[in-house]
């Protein structure tokens, strides 16, 4: 990528440096004052009062003491009435996919909450489209006020010869693509048995990384903190989200990895993990803060980043040092820190206005030198498409190939039968048992009743198909999965990570059936059953994104829960859950299109033990 970023309109810092350099001599006007703020100054951790930001080309020529500086006949003055300072915020590991809408719809949803700033591992839509998915979707992000950047994804299937995606990512496709401008990174390393047991394929992305000069970033699924940790960070992996337990992030931290506390809809790691900091007298600039996976009504109701900062600092995180962790700690792993994370002479001029530090109270954000956004709403409705005119924008930005995904006609009830062994009256039976708010799941076992030769749910318990859904062979994995609290009716989604195949959970095949075929008459979405379909997302993008406004896709995400809720699932955001059933690289039991995979071993399992 560039060696310095663009400010807006104005160009990289090798542009305007002279006329940078003659506004902070005094020898030209600036564009803009933004005068009287508190400095949230992340290089020394320290609140400055009573400060100026001198500001022209996008970017900051002086920080100064209070009316120092005097403007131009052409400047504009913006009194920040004692309001603090912050550098706008950066979320270095985030799924843009998971908010369930595109880019603009993230940037309109994330910006006015302080969030300018965003490292995306687009591995949803490269499961589905390959890097072609993947360059839609940047080159929809290009122009929006939202800074984007890519980390190449780095298993695409995340776990091959176990489950089928609708592309492949292999090590010369991610030689190709960590060539592109826009992209800094390799993507989560999900396959973390295969870096530490050597896979050659696994290294030669790694390789292809370093010898672009770019960082790799880690998915270090495991609990262990001993040699298989020291193994992966001799790989050279650098950085980590996945720890969910305070010894895990502190040996993390302890052995050099930028330490991602991850904080989503559903993974909610950040109360337990922040105490390897706030316990302890570590040294805090390898420490960050992400979002990973959020919601759209998580967006809207509880924001961003500014809600993953006022979870740490309520769980005793210095408010600066957070700060730290989503500005300048986020800019210097990423090695953009010429141009972000901090508000001094030559940065770019993303600033977020915060009423109050220990809250995270954003009143104003300021992107590129110019004010965008203002109590949670956009101020200039010509940085974005308006939302009458959004889905129009969408479809101009995904051609009909990314948006007719489903290509498999809808299962039968036949298609989700689980047989039983010879006249048998009950069968014991695998079962996966998700838990709330955690991404991992445990196998348990469970007698079941036999009707018609055939095993049925029963005492909690529901059955559980995943179908290859890309236009490959069709092939359906079953088994069963407890912790949802089903009483009755189906779901069915396209969202299921990592490969996204057609995911279905129900009570009975009827409804399972039901379900299934109205995902595929959406062309992708969620769905929620009983009798009748009760609620819907479409999700006509990849099988993953709505062409729809965030703030209408959020209601229809509400409108879902009330459904998962009337058939018996009152699980915090259990769309996330349910969609990690089939993610085959976390342990311990997962199902796949190929069948019930033990992720432990790395071995398929009969979902039915015996009679």
């Amino acid at each position: 990528m560039p060696q310095y970023l663009s400010a807006g309109s104005h160009g990289p810092l090798p542009d305007v440096s002279q006329h940078l350099v003659a506004v902070a001599r005094g020898d030209a006007d600036p564009e803009t004052i933004v005068r009287n703020g508190a400095l949230v100054n992340v290089h020394t951790g320290e609140i400055q009062p009573e400060m100026d930001l001198v500001i022209a080309d996008g970017r900051i020529a002086r920080v100064t003491d209070t009316g120092v500086v005097s403007g131009g006949e052409g400047t504009e003055e913006i009194d920040a009435d004692g309001q603090f300072l912050a550098p706008g915020f950066l979320d270095t590991h985030v799924h843009y996919e998971s908010s369930m809408v595109t880019a603009t719809g993230f940037c309109r949803g994330v910006v006015p909450t302080g969030t300018t700033g965003a490292f995306m591992d687009p591995h949803e839509i490269g499961n589905v489209l390959g890097l072609d998915g993947i360059r839609l979707l940047l080159d929809e992000a290009a122009d929006l006020p939202l800074k984007t950047f890519c980390t190449i994804p780095s298993c695409v299937p995340a776990a091959p010869g176990f489950e089928d995606a609708g592309a492949v990512i292999d090590s010369e496709d991610v030689r190709d693509a960590l060539a592109w401008d826009d992209v800094v990174a390799l993507g989560e390393m999900m396959n973390y048995p295969g870096v530490v047991a050597g896979d050659e394929e696994v290294h030669e992305k790694l390789a292809a990384t370093y010898e672009a000069g770019l960082e790799a970033t880690g998915h270090f699924a495991s609990r262990e903190t001993g040699a298989s940790l020291d193994a992966f960070v001799a790989a050279g992996i650098t950085s980590c989200h996945e720890a969910v337990r305070k010894e895990e992030a502190l040996a993390r931290l302890r052995k050099g990895m930028w330490t991602m506390l991850r904080q989503g809809s559903a993974w909610k790691d950040v109360p337990e993990t922040i105490r390897a900091v706030t316990e302890t007298n570590v040294d805090t600039r390898h420490l960050l803060l992400v979002s990973d996976d959020t919601h759209p009504d998580t967006i809207t109701e509880k924001g961003h980043l500014d809600r993953v900062l006022r979870v740490a600092i309520a769980n005793g995180l210095d408010p600066v040092t957070a700060i730290q962790a989503v500005t300048l700690n986020a800019a210097e792993y990423y090695g953009v820190d010429n141009d972000l994370g901090a508000l001094s002479p030559g940065k770019i001029a993303d600033v977020v206005f915060l009423e109050d530090l220990s809250t995270v109270d954003v009143g104003r954000v300021m992107v590129d030198g110019d004010l965008v956004a203002a109590d949670g709403e956009w101020l200039d409705a010509d940085t974005l498409p308006d939302e009458t005119d959004h889905t129009a924008a969408v479809h101009d930005a995904y051609p009909d190939w990314a948006r007719e995904t489903v290509a498999i006609d809808p299962p039968t009830s036949e298609d989700f039968a689980i047989p039983a062994p010879d006249d048998a009256a009950t069968a014991e039976v695998t079962v996966i048992r998700a838990h709330e708010n955690e991404v991992g799941t445990t196998r348990e076992t469970a007698t079941l009743p036999v009707e018609d030769g055939a095993v049925v749910a029963a005492d909690g318990i529901s059955k559980a198909a995943v179908v290859e859904r890309h236009g490959g062979d069709g092939s359906i994995g079953r088994g069963f999965v407890t912790g949802f609290g089903f009483e009755r009716g189906a779901i069915a989604s396209t969202v299921a990570h990592d490969s996204h195949n057609l995911l279905v959970v129900g009570t009975d095949d009827d409804a399972m059936v039901r379900a299934a075929e109205r995902v595929v008459e959406l062309d992708g979405g969620m769905v929620a059953v009983d009798d009748d379909v009760l609620a819907s997302v479409p999700l006509p993008v990849a099988g993953l994104m709505s062409d729809r406004p965030l703030s209408e896709v959020s209601e229809r995400v509400s409108d879902l829960e009330d459904a998962w809720r009337a058939l018996g699932c009152d699980l915090d955001s259990p769309f996330m859950t349910m969609s990690l059933v089939a993610l085959a690289v976390i342990p311990e039991l997962r199902l796949t299109n190929r069948g019930l995979l033990d992720t432990v071993d790395f071995e398929f399992v009969d979902p039915v033990q015996s009679g």
